[in-house]
């Protein structure tokens, strides 16, 4: 749906999601990180390197997308869509700078994703920021992938006051359970995320630029800074 060459009809009428990514992609290039690194949930817990790269061609463009800024595929071909898509955005606007990704299993344990998200943090002297690439149901309605299931809306509401309040507890009080049946996509990067923040040890703000459902699907666009 972000990438406008797929969302074929659909494409104008997710401008304004597409035009809050944009937004919160500046403002996170504007803190001028020196390794931004993008995570997102693949089929397995991988760290992935700037010369890994993936084809959208499965979902009806034939275009390759490395990870990092020089566009090398020389690396791994397995990014997962989560990465690929992140990839995209930062391609799109003009990134430059050391990158690096960490896919995560749907269905890692939460401690699991907090050390994840820990580790990224303690690994390396450098400023850096997190691309963080998750959907939230995918059951809000009948017409959703998932059908409609009566708790999916409650569920992205608190997620959203999470984004909006930078709650990283919150975050981590995410059932897994409840995630895999609403079809989150975005629970284990969530998670990993609230344990980078929480390692740093310093207070953050989070501010929700875009919440919305289109087409059953629920979509967040946040930026946390401390």
């Amino acid at each position: 749906m972000i990438i406008p060459e797929l969302a074929s009809t659909a494409s104008r009428e997710l401008d304004g999601l597409r035009t809050a990514c944009a937004e919160a992609i500046g403002r996170l290039l504007a803190a001028e990180p020196d390794t931004v690194l993008v995570l997102g949930s693949g089929a397995g817990t991988i760290r992935h390197g700037e010369s890994d790269h993936g084809s959208l061609r499965p979902y009806g463009l034939d275009r390759t997308v490395s990870l990092g800024a020089a566009g090398d595929p020389t690396g791994r071909p397995e990014l997962p869509l989560s990465l690929l898509v992140g990839a995209w955005l930062l391609h799109r606007a003009g990134a430059q700078g050391r990158r690096g990704g960490q896919s995560i299993a749907p269905d890692a344990p939460v401690d699991e994703c907090r050390r994840i998200g820990g580790d990224l943090v303690d690994e390396s002297d450098d400023r850096v920021a997190l691309l963080v690439m998750g959907d939230g149901s995918a059951c809000r309605g009948e017409r959703s992938p998932g059908y409609d299931d009566p708790d999916a809306e409650p569920y992205d509401d608190a997620v959203a006051a999470a984004l909006a309040g930078a709650d990283g507890a919150a975050l981590l009080g995410l059932d897994p359970e409840l995630s895999a049946r609403l079809r989150v996509a975005g629970r284990t990067p969530w998670q990993a995320l609230a344990g980078a923040v929480a390692r740093t040890g310093l207070p953050w703000q989070g501010d929700l630029s875009y919440y919305a459902a289109p087409y059953g699907v629920s979509y967040f666009v946040a930026n946390w800074t401390p």
